[in-house]
């Protein structure tokens, strides 16, 4: 029972995660030691459980696919993504410095925990790490394109999103943001809980299956790498961890706005700025100017810690 709440909370992290442009949802599970085993169990959804259930029946498909743990991690994603989509969107409109910084904390204590899980480092990791680093930096600092209600562009935006969403460091909210899809995907979302079957359905529809794509074909990748290179794979994915700390850092400075259809204005990109340069902006949309210093360490180090505890039960829990 203590493990299945366990795994729902996770679960409900990465959808959090999902909702804010620049916190990934692979990250979540690579911190809570349940990204290769995620990884394992959407790779084995294909066509050879068509022999499965000839020779074993429904439960031996179920323990193919380890359907329970799915279905727990799925409950908790939804739950969390919903939370994320009402509350920790309200949160980081009026504490953004803060709510940030704890993302912050949470993503630099993650690095020195998936670095170690590395045996033996070699030219070929540091390289990686680097090239992985300055990839997600580049991401992070891309001006963001203008969206299209397309069909076909939804589709595929939905293909890449979830293919970030498995990668540590990136983003599949930013992702959209960088597209100019994370204003068109997000309120439809948002209006279709509202009121479910609306015009927005076909929006929602295209970009699930455009998830679905990606999901299954990008899993396989993932898991072979891991198979055959694991290694190089965990440095790869280390570098996007540093290199999305740039996106989570707290204070920044707000370039662009949008206002959506609802008349409402919204971040669309911002700059990195030190606390000091922070607090000299005299107009600074959502931010304001108040760097805050003492509190945001505060949450930075607690949030961190969370992290430290986490990965000892893990560890604790795992002997």
């Amino acid at each position: 029972m203590k493990q299945s709440v366990f795994t729902v909370l996770k679960g409900a992290a990465m959808g959090v995660a999902e909702v804010i442009p620049g916190v990934s949802g692979g990250t979540i599970a690579f911190i809570t030691g349940i990204y290769e085993r995620l990884l394992l169990a959407i790779r084995s959804i294909n066509p050879k459980l068509i022999n499965t259930y000839k020779e074993s029946g429904i439960k031996g498909v179920l323990r193919a696919i380890d359907a329970v743990f799915l279905l727990k991690l799925m409950l908790g994603m939804v739950i969390g993504f919903i939370f994320g989509l009402k509350v920790i969107t309200h949160l980081l409109e009026n504490y953004p410095v803060q709510i940030w910084s704890f993302f912050f904390g949470l993503i630099l204590a993650s690095i020195p925990l998936v670095a170690k899980q590395i045996n033996v480092w070699k030219w070929k990791e540091i390289v990686l790490l680097i090239l992985g680093t300055v990839f997600v930096y580049w991401v992070t600092i891309a001006a963001p394109s203008q969206g299209s209600e397309n069909l076909i562009l939804i589709f595929f935006s939905g293909a890449l999103a979830v293919s970030a969403l498995m990668l540590p460091g990136l983003s599949g909210s930013f992702i959209l943001l960088l597209m100019g899809m994370y204003t068109i995907v997000m309120p439809a979302i948002s209006d279709f809980l509202d009121s479910p079957f609306g015009p927005e359905t076909k929006i929602l529809l295209a970009f699930g299956a455009g998830m679905l794509l990606g999901l299954f074909s990008f899993a396989r990748v993932l898991t072979w790498t891991f198979a055959n290179y694991k290694n190089q794979t965990l440095a790869l994915l280390t570098g996007f961890l540093i290199g999305s700390l740039n996106k989570v850092w707290p204070w920044q400075e707000v370039l662009s706005t949008r206002v959506n259809s609802k008349g409402e204005t919204k971040v669309v990109f911002t700059e990195s700025v030190s606390p000091g340069r922070f607090s000299e902006l005299s107009d600074n949309f959502l931010y304001g100017n108040d760097p805050a210093v003492l509190s945001c360490v505060v949450i930075m180090v607690s949030a961190a810690a969370f992290i430290l505890i986490l990965d000892r039960f893990s560890i604790a829990n795992s002997k």
